[in-house]
């Protein structure tokens, strides 16, 4: 029954960090959870390749992000989810304006084909399906300060999932293809020059690993997690700008917390922290967030 419980799940890309539906629950069918949640990240330390450095130009740099989500149960072993997150850039020295507005849809397929209980363990195997695309004509080539990459992407993650009493571990690993894009410039150098305004994307490797408590009203769980780029990326060139296809590492620690209310059991509040304790070509982060979900059982 672990699979059942009342759950929302937000569907999140590389910088979006709150909790992600690569966990081992599922909505139950025909409910649907909504919700949305704020964030706040900021940096004022990044890694040029391999160096971490300061930039006085850029200062703090900051994100916010309003992320509206849902998650519906097709069937108790198929969901469906969505997230569109409103996001707003700034730095707090220089001369670069922030940017605003909305980022990319995401929309997931979430599939659980098994789960077997021996004795008192229960094991699940999932598939997730994933794409993504930009909602807006936000610029890719202004980073650090763009809204994203504005390139459309497809994932495949397997998981598994394994519990006994009210202890959990989670693993999962994802593969991230992610499509060229088109940026305001007839030529631009990464390794070599190019004459061409399409920049190729490399793809991405995530892997994902989180353990805790889990309960019917709580969740509380450490997380580590770490994204690696595939051949094609390339490093900050020195005192430069970051560019859209560089070389972007990240390797995170976190916590989630999940409470749904004994009187209000449609309720559920949610809450958490992560920083990147190593990385390449990305800030050293601090990402803080919380938000509210409530659950809509439509067989009532």
């Amino acid at each position: 029954m672990k699979k059942f419980y009342l759950s929302c799940l937000l569907l999140a890309p590389i910088f979006m960090n709150a909790q992600t539906d690569i966990d081992g629950i599922m909505m139950s069918k025909n409910n649907f959870c909504v919700g949305a949640i704020y964030q706040y990240s900021s940096w004022d330390e990044y890694w040029e390749g391999s160096l971490k450095r300061e930039n006085l130009n850029l200062g703090t740099v900051s994100t916010k992000s309003i992320g509206l989500m849902g998650n519906y149960g097709i069937s108790d072993k198929l969901n469906a989810i969505f997230s569109v997150p409103y996001v707003e850039t700034n730095a707090s020295a220089g001369t670069m304006k922030g940017q605003k507005g909305i980022q990319d849809l995401s929309l997931t397929l979430k599939y659980m084909p098994l789960e077997k209980t021996v004795g008192q363990s229960t094991y699940s195997i999932y598939a997730l399906g994933s794409f993504s695309t930009p909602l807006s004509d936000y610029p890719a080539d202004y980073l650090p300060l763009s809204l994203g990459l504005h390139s459309k992407t497809a994932t495949l993650r397997l998981m598994g999932d394994y519990q006994r009493g009210n202890f959990f571990a989670t693993l999962s690993g994802a593969y991230i293809k992610r499509a060229n894009i088109t940026i305001d410039r007839n030529a631009y150098l990464t390794d070599e020059i190019h004459y061409t305004n399409e920049v190729d994307m490399p793809d991405a490797i995530s892997v994902n690993f989180r353990a805790g408590y889990r309960s019917n009203r709580l969740i509380a769980e450490f997380i580590i997690d770490n994204w690696v780029t595939q051949s094609g990326g390339f490093d900050i060139t020195k005192n430069n700008m970051p560019f859209p296809s560089n070389t972007m590492n990240a390797l995170k620690y976190g916590v989630n917390s999940k409470y749904t209310f004994k009187k209000i059991p449609e309720l559920s509040l949610v809450g958490g922290y992560n920083y990147v304790v190593e990385g390449r070509n990305v800030g050293k982060s601090d990402t803080f967030y919380g938000g509210l979900f409530y659950v809509i059982n439509f067989k009532k």
